[in-house]
């Protein structure tokens, strides 16, 4: 399996190598204000793509934070395990209501 997947980044590695070895005509990005970039296609669509990347970690933050304020308030529900159930059991008890998925 390890194999499989060093052959898997080996090839996306030499994909993406390929990709930036085949645009670098330069572009022109045009913003408001009549300001004009000039820069390589591989750049410009590296750009964006941080940009997206970026754009998504700030947007996901505020549920990130509100999910851990929840797990942080929530009370650890400590109950001594059953010797015929065994010490993998979960007690049904152990998952709040109002957490129904676990979260």
């Amino acid at each position: 399996m390890r194999v499989f997947v060093w052959l898997l980044r080996a090839f996306l590695f030499f994909a993406l190598f390929a990709f930036a070895l085949n645009n670098q005509q330069v572009v022109t990005v045009h913003w408001f204000f009549g300001f004009v970039w000039n820069a390589p296609l591989v750049i410009v669509v590296l750009a964006a793509l941080a940009a997206g990347l970026v754009f998504g970690v700030l947007s996901m933050t505020p549920s990130w934070w509100r999910q851990r304020r929840r797990a942080q308030q929530r009370p650890v529900a400590e109950t001594p395990p059953s010797a015929e159930a065994g010490p993998t059991a979960v007690a049904a008890h152990a998952i709040p209501a109002d957490f129904p998925d676990g979260i």
